[in-house]
Parts: structure tokens; C-alpha cells; sequence
């Protein structure tokens, strides 16, 4: 069989074709892997470049004929409010702190946000009254003892907070853990404002105090023991082996303007 060779003019469309074709991505290989004292070629600008002095050049427009100006008094960096790390991380003196930090306010406004708050972000886990039996925990009750669905599946109970080893965790603690969360439990940083997480911790605390009240603590509100309907638990605490030495020690009673040092987690 005998081949006749194609015209030149096809052989030269077709070796220009090729060339060209390898124009775009030798161009990209050039960009990605060559370095350059030039820019990168940037269509859309919004802004990225713009006319600015560089340091220690000469400004004409300042007395001094200097760029770079000096911080305006009272000026705080973009993040370093943070510094204050009793209020936003819950530390102070090098450990948990113990006490609200002094832009909380612990009144009745306060523990009613919490309580709403509470309400909305931790009572679907932790319950209502904080013993870890809300509604997220008894559906998934319901799907591992249903056989059909749950055959192998595990679930870990919320943590009831009202246990001894978190009812005296001090308030930084406890608003550390509802922050960057523990163990199962997911952080709320991202949900919840630092004020509204200081509110929910000081709402925890109010949980505490109501679970373990003593009637001592009906006193500063002017209210006899005798005549509330009171049931003494201790029975009930030591048959589940939980007892009364370990409720919370602080004898204050939680008025308007106090609450007890101690806090919850999950």
C-alpha cells in the first residue's frame, strides 16, 4: 500500500496548532514553579493593591515627615482583648478561677439569661434540672433498645451534673468546658457570646445550689424551714451511694447578688 504525504500547508497548521496549544499550560507551569520579583497577574484587584507608604519612607502630609505614625492612646490590636484571660478562658492566678470575673454581673437579669440559655444549648443533653436525661439522650435510649435499629450501637449518657466531681469544679472551669467542650461534649465558642457562657455557668451554679440547698440557706430570705414542704434526701443520696459530705461547702446563701463558687461540665 502506498501512502501519499499530506501537503506541507497541513504540516505547518498542524506543527503551529501544537505550538500554540502549548502556550497556556507552559505559562502555568511558569507560574507556579518560577519565582519572580514581579507581581502575579491579578484581574480583579478589590482593592489588594493599593498606593501605601512603606516603612520609614517620608510622608509630607505629617509635620514630622514621618509614614509611620505612632498607636493612638487607648488603641487595642485586633484580638488582644483576649488578654484578659480571667473573662474570656476562665483562669486566673494561674489556675481555674473561683469567682465571676468582674464585667459579670451575677443578679436576677443575669440568671434568667442563663436559664434561657441553658435551655436552649444544654438542657436537650443535660436535662432540665441538669441530670443528663434530656431529650437527646432518652431518643437515643430509644434507638439502642430497639432492636431493628440499635442492635450494636453505643451510647454514652450526658453527664449528670449534679455529681460530686463536677459540682465542685470552680466557675472558670465550668465555663471552660461549655467554651472548648469535653470529652463528647463539643465547645459552644462558635454559638454562644462569652457574656451568654458566663450567664450559663452562673445558672449552673443556681442549678447546684437548688439540688443541694440546706435549710440554713432559707435564712438571709426570712423563710422558716418548717414551713416549706421540705423531704430529707440523704436517704435517698446514700442508697445511691452519692452522700451529703461532699455537698458544697460554701454556707452563703445564693441572694440576688451571690451565687456559689462551684460549676459544671459535661
Amino acid at each position: 500500500m502506498i501512502f501519499e504525504r499530506p501537503p506541507k500547508i497541513f504540516v505547518y497548521a498542524a506543527v503551529v496548532a501544537t505550538t500554540i496549544a502549548l502556550v497556556p499550560p507552559s505559562l502555568i507551569y511558569m507560574a507556579r514553579e518560577m519565582n519572580s520579583e514581579k507581581p502575579r497577574i491579578h484581574y480583579i484587584q478589590d482593592m489588594d493593591n493599593q498606593a501605601r507608604f512603606k516603612t520609614q519612607q517620608v510622608n509630607d502630609l505629617f509635620r514630622d515627615k514621618r509614614a509611620n505614625r505612632p498607636q493612638v492612646d487607648g488603641t487595642i490590636a485586633r484580638g488582644e482583648e483576649m488578654l484578659d484571660e480571667h473573662y474570656w478562658k476562665g483562669w486566673a492566678d494561674g489556675d481555674w478561677a473561683t469567682d465571676f470575673p468582674d464585667q459579670v454581673v451575677v443578679d436576677r437579669l443575669l440568671l434568667e439569661r442563663g436559664q434561657e440559655r441553658y435551655g436552649i444549648y444544654c438542657s436537650v443533653c443535660h436535662g432540665e434540672a441538669g441530670y443528663g436525661d434530656g431529650s437527646v439522650h432518652k431518643r437515643a435510649m430509644e434507638l439502642v433498645n430497639n432492636p431493628a435499629i440499635g442492635n450494636g450501637t453505643v451510647w454514652v449518657q450526658p453527664r449528670n451534673i449534679h455529681e460530686a466531681e463536677v459540682r465542685n469544679q470552680p466557675v472558670g472551669q465550668i465555663y471552660n468546658t461549655i467554651t472548648n467542650g469535653i470529652r463528647n461534649m463539643a465547645g459552644y465558642a462558635a454559638q454562644i457570646p462569652v457574656e451568654d457562657r458566663w450567664a450559663i455557668t452562673a445558672y449552673v451554679a443556681v442549678l447546684h445550689r437548688s439540688q443541694f440547698a440546706r435549710p440554713q440557706d432559707l435564712d438571709v430570705l426570712g423563710i422558716a424551714a418548717e414551713d416549706l414542704p421540705l423531704q430529707d434526701l440523704r436517704p435517698v443520696l446514700e442508697e445511691a451511694g452519692e452522700g451529703m459530705d461532699d455537698a458544697p461547702a460554701d454556707d452563703a446563701a445564693a441572694d440576688a447578688g451571690q451565687t456559689p463558687g462551684e460549676g459544671a461540665s459535661s
